[in-house]
């Protein structure tokens, strides 16, 4: 029997200019850097990882940043918003935060009971930060300035838009997610286990939504989580009986298998392990340059190509550090 499947893993999107992506998303919303590697399939172009202070499952928000790429727009079969959850209490904080940073930022009322803040990344990405009661503990991003008990939690969730439910809804429950609540046009499915990061995953349908074009601010895929290796395995061969399914990939922080649900959007299934600190340390994630092992041989030609970068982390508070000196632990709860 396949491992139950209790959230999402990770949220890949693309970007255009590696720098500022870079900056809006550790010196803005306060996330770290935990990962600065390059694209596997296009090893002249970077792949980064944003997260929690370990680049915990749940937390990791990935881009691929291709300079001067067109600006895309969402469609039918697609991820139109990316969700974060953060404490009840913070989205005045995060209004005036964004706004000082030159972002605009909407509250639109509530949606299922809970405040959504919504704004834009530098690339036109929709984002959502929900105020969520139940906010799991965090291990707070070691550089940000972002105070702990308005930080970020990991995910909440993603939309998706969809011209049609049936074949979508029917993906979902094999993967374990079940219809939750309704209003209007938006459909919530949740997985079991409703306190794990990642765990809603919202569908709009409009039967009249056109296709989108993909493109920098556009979401490429969503990952979901598989606890290890043997689950992945049991998982693969499960969906191979209603979908067309990879073979399994190694992406060096973790294992992966793709498919694409029969409204469009494309899924990964990456596993847990073995995580970002399989190649350098906790304390240095993000500081380097870090490239699989089949490519160590062309380092010299992919850092060649790649645009240099700079990690502003000098000037902002060591939050670890802080939170050592004064005593709290390590993980921060809500």
């Amino acid at each position: 029997m396949s491992e139950p499947i209790v959230g999402l893993h990770h949220v890949t999107a693309i970007a255009s200019e590696p720098q500022r992506n870079l900056d809006f998303y550790t010196q803005v919303l306060g996330l770290r850097f935990v990962k600065r590697t390059v694209n596997f399939d296009d090893p002249g172009t970077y792949h980064f990882y944003f997260g929690d202070d370990a680049g915990s499952p749940g937390t990791i928000l990935t881009f691929f940043p291709w300079p001067h790429a067109r600006r895309g727009h969402a469609g039918a079969g697609e991820v139109t918003h990316t969700a974060f959850s953060v404490p009840v209490a913070s989205l005045d904080y995060w209004e005036k935060r964004l706004a000082e940073h030159g972002v605009l930022a909407e509250r639109a009322g509530k949606r299922f009971d809970e405040e959504v803040l919504t704004f834009v990344d530098p690339d036109g990405m929709k984002l959502e930060l929900v105020a969520h009661a139940n906010v799991p503990a965090i291990t707070p991003a070691r550089y940000a300035d972002v105070p702990v008990e308005f930080a970020m939690r990991g995910f909440f969730g993603v939309t998706m838009l969809e011209t049609d439910l049936v074949a979508t809804e029917k993906t979902l429950a094999m993967l374990g997610f079940k219809e939750v609540a309704r209003e209007g046009s938006r459909v919530r499915f949740a997985s079991p286990d409703g306190t794990t990061l990642g765990n809603q995953i919202d569908v709009m349908v409009d039967e009249n939504a056109s296709y989108g074009q993909p493109g920098a601010g556009s979401v490429h895929h969503i990952a979901f989580r598989a606890k290890d290796d043997a689950a992945q395995t049991a998982w693969r061969e499960k969906i191979a009986g209603q979908l067309a399914v990879t073979p399994i990939l190694d992406r060096t922080y973790f294992h992966s298998i793709y498919f694409r649900e029969p409204g469009g959007v494309l899924f990964e299934l990456a596993t847990d392990n073995p995580g970002f600190a399989f190649d350098e340390s906790l304390e240095t994630l993000g500081e380097a340059l870090r490239v699989p092992e089949w490519l160590a041989g062309q380092r010299a030609l992919i850092e060649a190509r790649l645009l240099p970068i700079e990690l502003h982390q000098s000037s902002a508070t060591n939050q670890l550090a802080k939170s050592s000196k004064s005593g709290t632990q390590k993980e921060v709860q809500a």
